[in-house]
């Protein structure tokens, strides 16, 4: 995810940011839930009052969906995303009148674009079973699918008549209150600052974004965006402020729109204003706004992500639910009511990449809140627990240092060895690092020696799940393991 913007820092106020929208120090705040209100139900169109949340199910040993549901009412959600129609969470949200949006995986735009009875064949098969029972409010149509170039030609075109069959299919049936989205991240623009310039790439804005944006117009639907300031502040932490991006910025901080005059005081809104703008640049400036995913990560590769840590993620979140709890909208939209989605409920460990794609989440798998939280915006915290962005980090076999697969081990032990110029020279027969001569100690020495020789391009401690990043000094005797620092 990938889009251009401005935002104000203490010390450079007008400087133009690249944000690096990718796709979050560890946690140590563990409090169990325990209790759950029996009566919290979400009746009526004003029932449900909490920021949404997101629940994905990339990770080892998750609640069941009966459990989820009971933790996410807990938390003071007010509204579920889900990222397929996943029939298990469906049956445990039903008369709970929680307001759930669906999501259609990318793979299946194509056949639904081409074909009615695809369309209505989808619907009955994962969504009318359900309804009325669970209240589904949206289905979104596809992730993200136009920061995929690789879908460019298969499904890009696809996304807006994929929609137009299901809504056809929907109102067959009967499913009158189910509004068609898609999801897109900020890299849909090619330009977002100042705010007031917003505007679509050219390989979308008129192939695409108009048709949807004609869509979402006529069906009274909204646009939905993936917007995340941590990734714009952690790529460029000396010209944005942190402060600014946690909603708590200075006075001395705010920006000025020289196209419109409008004063902003936090990124997000720069975000989603440029969206507006982009909207309205294409003559639908009234669509509807929503933010599909957005939040900070309590965690990530330490040493590398820097700003990952429960402090920062507890401030965003509380912040975020406590502004959103008064409906301010945004500079160019005051007072618009913008549904809104955390990313997410919990810390996904069977996500790829960087460390912070993990650690996401308000819970652990094993229900314990990774920080305090309440949706509703309606609570008040004592500060969270900080972290040292400067403390040395190793990356080490996972699991405490014990494999729990040695076959995995050993491929990826081996793996790492053939990367780079003598990362393992140490382990060899005589070398430094060669006692104690076991599979576990070797690995944790290899995941770090290719850790350090190559995170700074792009090289992550994970190695499929095997590997984890610590503060804890693995160095023996006189075997040294290289630190983030060195």
């Amino acid at each position: 995810m990938a889009a251009a913007t401005m935002a104000p820092s203490s010390s450079h106020p007008t400087v133009a940011v690249l944000f690096l929208l990718a796709a979050a120090t560890l946690a140590f705040h563990f409090s169990v839930v325990v209790a759950v209100d029996p009566k919290c139900q979400c009746q009526g169109a004003n029932g449900c009052r909490g920021l949404g949340i997101n629940y994905g199910t990339l990770g080892d040993d998750l609640p069941s969906a009966s459990r989820s549901v009971q933790l996410l009412r807990a938390a003071g959600a007010g509204a579920l995303k889900i990222y397929d129609a996943n029939a298990d969470i469906l049956r445990a949200l039903a008369g709970t009148g929680i307001p759930v949006s669906v999501m259609v995986p990318n793979e299946a735009i194509p056949s639904l674009a081409s074909s009615r009875a695809a369309a209505d064949d989808w619907v009955a098969g994962n969504l009318a079973p359900h309804v009325p029972a669970t209240r589904v409010v949206h289905l979104l149509v596809g992730n993200e699918v136009l920061s995929n170039r690789a879908l460019a030609g298969s499904t890009w075109r696809g996304i807006v008549p994929a929609m137009g069959n299901l809504h056809r299919a929907l109102r067959a049936r009967g499913i009158h209150k189910v509004k068609l989205g898609t999801t897109l991240a900020m890299d849909a623009l090619s330009a977002s600052y100042p705010p007031s310039a917003g505007a679509f790439r050219g390989d979308i804005a008129e192939s695409v974004v108009r048709p949807l944006l004609r869509f979402l117009n006529a069906t009274r639907s909204s646009y939905f965006v993936d917007a995340y300031p941590y990734f714009a502040w952690a790529a460029s932490r000396g010209a944005i402020s942190r402060d600014y991006a946690l909603f708590q910025g200075a006075p001395s901080s705010r920006y000025v729109d020289p196209g419109t005059g409008l004063t902003y005081t936090n990124l997000l809104d720069q975000m989603l204003d440029a969206v507006v703008a982009a909207m309205g640049r294409l003559g639908y400036g009234g669509v509807k706004l929503a933010v599909a995913e957005t939040g900070w990560p309590s965690g990530g590769d330490a040493g590398e992500e820097a700003g990952a840590n429960v402090r920062n993620a507890a401030t965003y979140n509380r912040n975020l639910a406590a502004r959103m709890s008064k409906n301010p909208g945004t500079p160019a939209r005051p007072k618009a009511k913008i549904p809104m989605f955390l990313f997410s409920l919990y810390n996904e460990d069977q996500k790829p990449g960087a460390g912070t794609e993990r650690h996401w989440g308000l819970y652990y798998p094993n229900e314990t809140k990774v920080y305090e939280v309440d949706l509703t915006g309606q609570r008040s915290y004592p500060p969270a627990g900080d972290t040292d962005d400067s403390t040395p980090a190793w990356c080490v076999l996972a699991g405490g240092g014990k494999a729990a697969n040695e076959t995995a081990a050993a491929a990826a032990l081996e793996y790492a060895c053939r990367q780079g110029s003598g990362t393992c020279d140490a382990i060899q027969p005589g070398g430094a690092c060669h006692e104690p001569d076991a599979l576990d100690a070797h690995a944790s020495y290899a995941f770090n020696a290719y850790w350090q020789q190559f995170r700074t391009a792009g090289g992550t401690c994970f190695f499929n799940g095997l590997a984890e990043t610590t503060t804890k000094d693995p160095s023996h005797g006189s075997c040294k393991f290289a630190s983030s620092l060195d």
